[in-house]
């Protein structure tokens, strides 16, 4: 039953809407929802769709900076609209540069401020094309965000702990997947052979390549049983294991996943990867794929080694236990099922929606 409208929301981001995972699967999944339920969004991103090829190339130093300018107008436009909005949520930083004045700005107004965030922002991390310009970044204003804002919305328990430090309006809300849109094959035993599947992006293959030896071993030990995939970098190849990277697309996201008979999720344990929410693995398991994660940060909570997934650190252990996957079909449906009965009780839009609303509902009163 449609409730009552409860008030108009700002959505106030760098990104435009359906481009990076951070709004796709922690806001941008339940404004339909909201917006039933009387809390429409309006999305104000300061980086055009066709202008990604500029921002994250190593080049075209002034045009990065006329899009930069643009921004900072933008947010100022945002402030003079600020009495037509209930609640204005940022999703890492309003802004590209090292400054909370917008979010500042915020808490000064009528709009209740939410700041969601799921990574460790607060660490400095640029990309290397963008490695000059890192010195803009200030990754320190991550605390300010914080304390300017009415509520702060954390990925996992790891990022809460720190926002802790600066607000006691702290919530742990975890990356989610649509489970009516990630829906699992029908049937096992797809594969022959099976497919070992990564996927991320061409940030994050710095998590990919040392785990290249692992597949390598794995290759020598089950031959031609095995193949890869990697969605992300379409210009990666590794001949000996026969990668050729395929592109990443938000429209065939979910068709290509399911090419994967065993979904992998490396990553080093540093206070970067701890801050991480799973996000890899969590597609994978709501589409039943048998999971292998890190045992880091949140990882280590999503899965229950040997019940819904796999745990795996080092070589030998990532290569016995993916081994194992490939031997034993039994295996890889029973956790590729509880896999996905986690994702639906406690990592998926419908067991989060209520609170998202009842949060905003509060906020906006």
């Amino acid at each position: 039953m449609r409730q009552s409208p409860g008030g108009k929301i700002l959505f106030a981001s760098v990104h435009p809407p359906g481009r990076v995972p951070s709004q796709r699967f922690r806001f941008e999944q339940y404004v339909p929802f909201l917006a039933e339920h009387g809390l429409p969004t309006t999305f104000a991103p300061l980086i055009h769709p066709d202008e990604y090829g500029v921002m994250y190339g190593s080049r075209q130093l002034a045009r990065k900076a006329w899009i930069g300018a643009r921004g900072v107008g933008q947010r100022g436009r945002d402030l003079l609209r600020l009495r037509d909005f209930d609640v204005v949520v940022v999703q890492r930083e309003a802004i590209q540069f090292g400054t909370a004045l917008f979010e500042r700005a915020v808490s000064r107004a009528r709009p209740r401020l939410v700041f969601d965030f799921d990574d460790a922002i607060w660490l400095a991390n640029a990309s290397r094309a963008n490695s000059r310009l890192a010195w803009l970044k200030n990754a320190e204003k991550t605390s300010r965000i914080i304390e300017a804002s009415d509520m702060v919305w954390a990925g996992n328990d790891f990022l809460a702990d720190y926002a802790r430090q600066f607000s006691s309006a702290v919530e742990v809300v975890p990356t989610t997947i649509d489970t009516e849109q990630y829906v699992p094959v029908e049937g096992y035993g797809r594969g022959d052979p099976l497919t070992i599947g990564w996927s991320g992006s061409i940030t994050t293959m710095e998590h990919f390549k040392p785990f290249v030896p692992v597949l390598k071993r794995v290759k020598e030990r089950l031959g031609d049983r095995v193949r890869f995939e990697l969605i992300g970098d379409p210009s990666y190849r590794e001949p000996e294991l026969g990668i050729v990277g395929r592109a990443w697309s938000a429209a065939t996201e979910v068709e290509d996943l399911k090419r994967f008979d065993i979904g992998v999720m490396p990553l080093p344990d540093d206070e970067w990867s701890r801050g991480k929410c799973g996000l890899k693995g969590l597609q994978y398991m709501a589409l039943a794929i048998p999971t292998v994660m890190s045992p880091v940060g949140v990882n280590s909570k999503i899965i229950l080694d040997g019940e819904n997934g796999l745990l795996a650190s080092g070589e030998d252990e990532w290569v016995d236990k993916l081994a194992r996957l490939v031997d034993s079909e039994d295996l890889r449906r029973r956790l590729g099922q509880a896999g996905r009965e986690t994702v639906e009780q406690g990592y998926s839009v419908e067991s989060q929606k209520q609170r998202y609303l009842q949060y905003l509902q509060e906020l906006a009163k």
